[in-house]
């Protein structure tokens, strides 16, 4: 199942727009003989547990274009489903589809995606080959981007190319997997047991969790995949009785770690359990129920309600506009996103359309002084911003605790 949204950006000044000014109003074309129609296309799961996170992305992403103007450039928005209703979250042949769908369509001059690492695995080499920009508002693998952080072919070998068509405007996990050691010993910890749910993301952030977890001195009672299951209880029991007392998740919420939560829970009330960004979302405290108060987790940036300056202001125009108050996290990231190629899209001016003049200047991107603050991309397309947060569920919502950093 796909849907489609196709928004027109009205005109105005392109200064206003690389400037990072937003407008209000409707406008129509110039009517100028230079006018182009140039195409956004994101690809996110929205089918099944994710959907609720997905759908602020696809609203962010909206909000972006409705309220960018750029001379004598149209600007349509079509939000495709990488997810399929037989799986319940990302589909690797869905994910390709919709690449080869905006490869072919020659409007198409940015890819906003994906939501899954392991699906970006998928759609960067095709995109790639094409010389079509991708940025993605959520991946975070470190193995896409970074040598040395993935496996020993990564990441080359999804830029057959030979150069860069991706970037991400969310940090990378080799980040997040470390902050969350470590706080997870500040929270007390000494003997962990660390789970995954065998995806690409998954095991790439347990890993690094890991690998921090044996540097600071956490003792590893068990480390294991657990692929989507309905229960977990001999999990759960096999946890308690390793003797550990904090159990960290690396894993998406589509993978059923609410379930998880809930097993373990019923056995080892006092173990805390610790996941990533893969959980910290509204449905993953719904379905856990209260088994998900006192859940910890980590997050690119700081929550909604700590938004300060630029993004107060897009909070503020965010929950007017779709009476959605505090969304998920990554909404703001998805505005970002889209915001990013909206001026590279201005800046390419009478080639706005050229698909390789889009893909330079996004890649070009620097010192963008945007909703997460002042940042810009590095040779391997990531984000200089590196700032975590730390939440714990309360009361069915998550409540921010402190801004973490590695040590």
């Amino acid at each position: 199942m796909q849907r489609r949204w196709l928004i027109p950006a009205a005109l105005v000044t392109a200064f206003a727009l690389v400037a990072g000014a937003c407008g209000g109003g409707a406008g129509g074309t110039t009517g100028a003989s230079s006018a182009k129609t140039v195409k956004i296309i994101s690809s996110l799961p929205m089918t099944g547990a994710s959907r609720t996170q997905t759908v602020e992305i696809v609203n962010s992403i909206k909000m972006a274009v409705e309220e960018t103007k750029i001379p004598n450039v149209t600007v349509t928005y079509e939000a495709l489903d990488d997810a399929t209703a037989a799986k319940g979250s990302w589909d690797a042949a869905q994910e390709a589809e919709n690449a080869r769908k905006a490869i072919n369509d020659k409007s198409v001059v940015a890819y906003i995606g994906t939501y899954n690492s392991g699906a970006a695995k998928v759609s960067i080499p095709l995109l790639n080959q094409a010389g079509l920009v991708m940025v993605s508002p959520a991946n975070t693998y470190p193995g896409l981007t970074k040598p040395g952080k993935g496996e020993s072919d990564e990441p080359n070998k999804y830029f057959p190319s030979g150069k860069r068509t991706y970037s991400r405007v969310v940090p990378a996990d080799d980040i997040q997997g470390a902050v969350g050691a470590v706080w997870a010993k500040d929270l007390g910890a000494k003997n962990v047991y660390i789970v995954h749910d065998t995806e690409l993301y998954g095991k790439g952030i347990a890993d690094v969790f890991r690998a921090k977890a044996k540097e600071i001195g956490l003792t590893e009672k068990g480390y294991e995949g657990a692929q989507k299951a309905d229960n977990y209880r001999a999990l759960a029991n096999k946890i308690k009785d390793s003797g550990a007392d904090f159990v960290y998740y690396g894993g998406i919420v589509d993978n059923n770690p609410a379930v998880l939560a809930k097993d373990l829970k019923a056995v080892a009330p006092n173990v805390k359990l610790m996941g990533p960004d893969g959980i910290n979302c509204s449905e993953f405290l719904k379905q856990a129920g209260p088994a998900g108060e006192g859940v910890y987790s980590t997050f690119g940036g700081v929550p909604p309600e700590k938004y300060t300056g630029k993004a107060a202001e897009w909070l503020k125009s965010y929950d007017a506009k779709f009476s959605n108050k505090n969304p998920n996290p990554y909404a703001i990231y998805g505005y970002e996103a889209a915001k990013v190629v909206l001026v590279a899209i201005a800046k390419a001016g009478d080639k706005a359309d050229d698909r390789a003049t889009v893909l330079a200047n996004v890649m070009g991107t620097k010192d963008y002084d945007g909703v997460l603050g002042k940042w810009s991309f590095d040779a391997n397309g990531d984000t200089t911003l590196t700032q975590f947060s730390g939440s714990i569920g309360k009361t069915g919502a998550w409540s921010f605790v402190k801004e973490l950093a590695a040590k």
